[in-house]
């Protein structure tokens, strides 16, 4: 999983720095060694770099021992005012990392546009459900669907996709000279397995019948007013209050990893030999993160404790009663399939058997019989 992520970064190249005149610097760079380039673009950055930065109520600063800095952008995901917040406080410290509380398996969003991110929100489809089961298992990949139900709710409500924020981050942080972009949330097929193992049967059905009812109202004056609290957090919170230790692998278990990734980012940085005289020159760098208003209490009461996240990343067996409700409801699906091709009669029969999907699935469940 962690070589995962480190990939999907790698894959993440921000736009080209630009300045007021990208010609002008253009130009200006040709007419330089590779070592004047270098001094130029840093102290564009540090000239540019606030030591006193007007920021946001909405962000929170946090330091290391080293003398590092962690400006936590605390954003709502379907707010306007949130990628304004996030665009300023990145323009205003000239970081030397940015960190989103994105994981490589939701990274498409940072490249797709506004109207492509809305359309896929709004559709959930068998093919989008066989996807999320085919990566998470069963239950997992349903609780999947049903999650993305709230956030496909929100959408259609306020017209906006979600992870505008994350999306301006990636492109200020392109404008920065030297400067990283990394994935700091945990892998979501993990959060959701362990997620789904906190669960007995009976919260798991509970939870997906409040899930699938979901249907109250909600306007944009709701998003900036749970400013305080992300709104798709808050909603859930609210949906699981009852569930502690599902509330403990969704929110309270991703403070600590994003605490976590926040510090590996916010280490000191060796200078090169091209900024100055001596070769092992350090200096504290600067570090944005962008996370959901939800995370920044725990990410707080986490930052000054030794954090482990090895057990955080492991998922627990699934129990014999698991076991046993996951066979119930695959052999329900192919009572329900067996009777409606009854129904419909001989040749829809033939034609569904012929299907690949149908030989693979039938291959599977009778191996898991037998």
């Amino acid at each position: 999983m962690e070589e995962d992520q480190k990939e999907a970064e790698a894959s993440l190249t921000p736009p080209a720095v630009s300045d007021d005149d990208p010609q002008n610097m253009s130009d200006i760079q040709q007419n330089l060694s590779d070592e004047d380039a270098f001094k130029l673009l840093w102290e564009m950055k540090m000239q540019k770099r606030q030591g006193k930065p007007n920021l946001p109520d909405t962000v929170t600063e946090l330091g290391t021992e080293d003398g590092c800095k962690v400006y936590l952008v605390g954003t709502a995901h379907f707010s306007e005012s949130s990628r304004k917040d996030v665009v300023k406080t990145i323009q205003e410290v000239q970081p030397d990392v940015v960190v989103v509380e994105l994981c490589q398996y939701r990274v498409s969003m940072l490249k797709m546009d506004e109207k492509t991110l809305l359309k896929e929100a709004r559709e959930i489809n068998l093919d989008k459900l066989q996807q999320a089961i085919k990566q998470n298992g069963v239950m997992s990949g349903l609780m999947q669907m049903l999650l993305l139900k709230v956030s496909a709710h929100i959408t259609e409500q306020l017209g906006m996709a979600p992870g505008g924020e994350f999306r301006e981050a990636f492109k200020e942080a392109g404008k920065v000279p030297f400067c990283k972009f990394h994935l700091g949330d945990r892998p979501i097929p993990i959060t959701f397995k362990r997620a789904i193992a906190a669960l007995s049967i009976w919260q798991k059905v509970k939870l997906a019948w409040g899930l699938c009812f979901l249907s109250d109202p909600i306007s944009k004056d709701d998003v900036e007013k749970c400013k305080q609290k992300d709104l798709l957090e808050q909603m859930m919170s609210e949906m699981i209050g009852e569930f502690p230790d599902l509330h403990r692998t969704i929110v309270a278990e991703r403070d600590v990893y994003l605490a976590y990734m926040l510090k590996q980012a916010a280490k000191p940085l060796e200078l090169p030999l091209a900024l100055g005289p001596e070769p092992s020159q350090q200096i504290p760098s600067v570090v944005v993160g962008v996370v959901g208003m939800g995370h920044i209490p725990g990410i707080e009461k986490n930052w000054n404790n030794l954090l482990n996240i090895q057990e955080l990343m492991s998922v627990p067996p699934p129990s014999l009663a698991a076991k046993a409700f996951k066979f119930t409801v695959k052999v329900t699906l192919m009572g329900l399939m067996g009777y409606g091709c009854y129904r419909v009669g001989k040749g829809t029969i033939q034609l569904m058997l012929s299907r690949p999907f149908i030989q693979r699935y039938l291959h599977k469940f009778t191996n898991e019989i037998f």
